[in-house]
């Protein structure tokens, strides 16, 4: 079985993604709600909330954790790769979803500028642009933090009046910019795609960071056969945890997803 972590909601988008390119992915996801945003947070705190997450999903025997969080991406992958797998859980592994995406936005990109939109945390970490210049050192990039936005989502409130202008401010501070591709650099900002899209009259190619990091996770298994064999089976089980209201969870989630979602409660400590 697959393990699929976010702060909240966000990691929904890769979940539906992984439904659609591989239906007979078993996976538990694991929404940390209680606690989130993790945007607003330090990276200390950040990392040990992960870690708490990452430490749950293995006891239940997962043995590979997909953070489908730019947030724990950005300020507790690299440590926990480096230093805390080795030491605990040597025969695991823990993805990110900042590369994946980085490596298709630089291919996609014409003019070479690149636009970021993310988490305060993730803005701040320069995660982004350290893994675009990495694969392109010419390639321009502008940021934009946009606290508010997550808050919003994990609030249901995605379609309001309020969601909308707040997203209009954030967006005008980078649009006299010349970019030709925009990174949602945070999965919750799927739910506002459609927004963002009309804000630039379809003149920006926005990267969906939900069904690249599925399609480079398909590839990964395919390369990985063991974590693949392990993470499927005809059961199609998918097991959604929440340290939140699971009233909220489910209502949310089985509207994003399209079906009936039913989660259990959990603790992090």
């Amino acid at each position: 079985m697959l393990g699929i972590f976010d702060s909240g909601f966000g990691g929904l988008s890769v979940a539906k993604a992984l439904d659609e390119i591989l239906p007979n992915l078993d996976y538990t996801y694991l929404g940390d709600n209680a606690r989130a945003p993790y945007g607003d947070k330090d990276q200390e705190i950040i990392y040990q909330y992960t870690k708490q997450a990452v430490d749950y999903l293995f006891a239940q025997g997962i043995s590979l954790i997909v953070l489908a969080c730019n947030t724990a991406s950005s300020e507790a992958l690299r440590k926990l790769q480096q230093e805390y797998l080795p030491k605990f859980y040597p025969d695991k592994n823990i993805l990110g979803v900042i590369r994946p995406v980085a490596e298709v936005a630089s291919a996609m990109s014409k003019n070479k500028k690149i636009a970021v939109i993310g988490t305060k945390a993730t803005i701040l970490s320069e995660a982004y642009v350290r893994e675009l210049k990495t694969q392109d050192p010419q390639l321009i990039i502008v940021q934009q933090a946009c606290p508010l936005l997550v808050p919003l989502v994990e609030e249901s409130q995605e379609n309001s009046k309020a969601t909308e202008l707040i997203l209009a401010h954030y967006l005008s501070q980078i649009a006299s910019n010349d970019f030709d591709t925009l990174i949602l650099g945070c999965t919750h900002y799927a739910f506002l795609q459609d927004k963002i899209d009309a804000f630039f009259q379809g003149q920006k190619k926005i990267l969906d960071s939900a069904i690249i990091v599925a399609s480079k996770l398909v590839d990964y298994l395919a390369r990985h056969r063991e974590y693949l064999d392990l993470a499927r089976s005809q059961k199609k089980q998918k097991i959604f945890l929440t340290t939140g209201s699971t009233d909220k969870f489910d209502q949310a989630a089985t509207k994003f997803l399209g079906r009936q979602i039913n989660s259990q409660h959990i603790n992090l400590k």
